[in-house]
């Protein structure tokens, strides 16, 4: 019987918590979407930073290989 009449407490309690509860879920929907956008901007500038770096080193590579290759012609010369 004490389980019977805390199912019942428990079954009766569902509305009640429904109409508490229910106001909080597109707020907590729209702080997951903030949540994905911050990571998604964070990505973005971590994608942004790596290209940089890539284009940086990539101009050094270039630098570096046109002047071996000023070397060698006036070597050859």
């Amino acid at each position: 019987e004490v389980n019977t009449n805390k199912a019942l407490f428990g079954v009766a309690l569902l509305p009640y918590q429904y109409r508490i509860l229910a106001p909080l879920w597109p707020h907590a929907r729209l702080h997951s979407g903030v949540l994905r956008d911050l990571e998604r901007q964070s990505q973005k500038k971590e994608n942004i930073r790596l290209l940089e770096e890539q284009i940086a080193l990539t101009k050094q590579f270039m630098e570096e290989r046109d002047k071996e290759l000023m070397e060698k012609g006036s070597q050859q010369s």
